[in-house]
C-alpha cells in the first residue's frame, strides 16, 4: 500500500563551533531552523547576525555553554576545532588543549538529540588517532547511536573546490536504519575559471577569456590559518603552485578583480574564495581581509552541509512513514 504523506514540519537544530555559518547555511537548506549557534569568534558572531538577524546567535565558549533545555532536539551538528588533528599541525589530537570532542559528548549527553554531525579534517581518520576514534564511538554507542565516519570530498557536491573532511554521522538507532550517505553529483563541478568568470571580469579585465581557459580546473582544498600564523594567502607552497597552474597568484588577496591594463597572475578576492567554498554570492563577511578569509577558509562549504542534512531529514522522514503504516496496519488488524 502506497502511503502519500507530506511531511511539512522544519526539523530543529543546534550548532557548536557555527563559524561564519557554512554548515548552518547548507543544514537551513536542507530544511533544519537552527534554535541556537554557538560561536566564540566575535567577528564570526557579526556575520552570523548580519545575514541572519533572526538565528539565535550565542557568542561564548562551548565550554561553558549547556544544551539541556534542548533535550530531545533533532540535531546537534557542528565543525570542532581542526588543528588538534590537521596534518599541518603538530597532530596532538585529545592532548591538544584545542580538542574540542569531549564538550561535544558532553552536549550530546545533555540534549540526547536524534542525530549529530561533526565535522572534522581529514586527519582525524589518519591510523594513528584510531584509538581516539574507537573511543568517541564506544560513548556515543552506549548513548544509543549507530555511527558512521567517512571521509567527504567537497567537489562532489557541486563545490569547485577538493576539499576532503571527516564527518561523524550519529543517529539513534531507529532512524539510522533508514540513513544512507547521500549520492556524488553526476555533473561535475565548475571550473575555477567558469566560476570565477563574472568577477573576474567585472571591472573590465580584458585578459579574462585567457585566463578562464587557463583556469579550467577546480580549485586546492581553501586554509583558513590560525591567528598566529600566516595571513590571507592560500595556502602553504604546494597549494600556492596549484593555484598557480590555474591562472591565480596565491600569495594574498585582492581587494578588487583585476582592472584593464593588468598583465600578471589575479589574485582572488574576499567573494571569489567565498564562491569557491561554496557560499551564496550575496552573504556577508564581517571584518578586515585576514579574519574574514579565516572566517572562509575554516568554513563547512554549504552544499556539503546540504547534501548530509537532506539525508538526515530524509532518515526522519522515513521512520516517520515506516510508524505511520505499521499503526495503520495495526489498526485495521484490531
Amino acid at each position: 500500500m502506497y502511503l502519500n504523506i507530506e511531511f511539512e514540519m522544519k526539523y530543529k537544530s543546534i550548532e557548536i563551533c557555527a563559524g561564519a555559518g557554512g554548515q548552518a547555511i547548507g543544514l537551513e537548506q536542507a530544511g533544519f531552523e537552527h534554535l541556537a549557534l554557538i560561536e566564540i569568534e566575535p567577528l564570526a558572531c557579526q556575520t552570523l547576525k548580519k545575514n541572519r538577524p533572526n538565528w539565535n546567535v550565542i557568542e561564548g565558549d562551548i565550554k561553558k555553554f549547556s544544551s539541556t533545555k534542548y533535550n530531545g532536539i533533532d540535531l546537534l551538528a557542528g565543525g570542532v576545532p581542526c588543528p588538534p588533528f590537521s596534518i599541518a599541525g603538530k597532530q596532538l589530537g585529545q592532548l591538544d588543549e584545542r580538542d574540542l570532542f569531549p564538550e561535544a559528548l558532553r552536549l550530546v549527553k545533555e540534549s540526547i538529540p536524534k542525530a549529530i554531525m561533526l565535522e572534522n579534517v581529514r586527519g582525524i581518520l589518519d591510523k594513528k588517532f584510531y584509538l581516539y576514534r574507537k573511543l568517541i564511538l564506544n560513548e556515543l554507542y552506549k548513548l544509543g547511536y549507530q555511527c558512521d565516519w567517512r571521509l567527504v570530498n567537497a567537489c562532489d557536491y557541486g563545490v569547485s573546490q577538493l576539499r576532503p573532511r571527516a564527518i561523524l554521522v550519529a543517529m539513534k538507532k531507529e532512524y539510522f536504519t533508514y540513513f544512507s550517505w547521500p549520492i556524488k553529483n553526476e555533473i561535475s563541478p565548475l571550473t575555477v575559471g567558469e566560476l570565477l568568470y563574472d568577477e573576474m571580469r567585472s571591472l573590465g579585465w580584458e585578459n579574462v577569456e585567457n585566463w578562464k581557459r587557463q583556469a579550467n580546473g577546480i580549485a586546492p582544498t581553501l586554509v583558513g590559518g590560525s591567528k598566529k600564523h600566516g595571513g590571507a594567502d592560500l595556502g602553504p607552497t604546494r597549494a600556492r603552485a596549484a593555484w598557480a597552474n590555474l591562472g591565480v597568484n596565491g600569495m594574498g588577496l585582492a581587494e578588487y578583480p583585476p582592472i584593464n591594463g593588468y598583465k600578471s597572475m589575479p589574485k582572488l578576492t574576499i567573494k571569489m574564495t567565498a564562491l569557491i567554498q561554496g557560499f551564496p554570492k550575496d552573504w556577508i563577511f564581517v571584518g578586515k581581509k585576514t579574519p574574514a578569509y579565516r572566517q572562509i577558509g575554516n568554513a563547512f562549504p554549504p552544499p556539503v552541509a546540504k547534501a548530509i542534512g537532506c539525508s538526515i531529514i530524509n532518515a526522519f522522514n522515513e521512520y516517520e512513514k515506516e510508524t505511520i503504516k505499521r499503526s495503520r496496519l495495526k489498526s485495521q488488524i484490531t
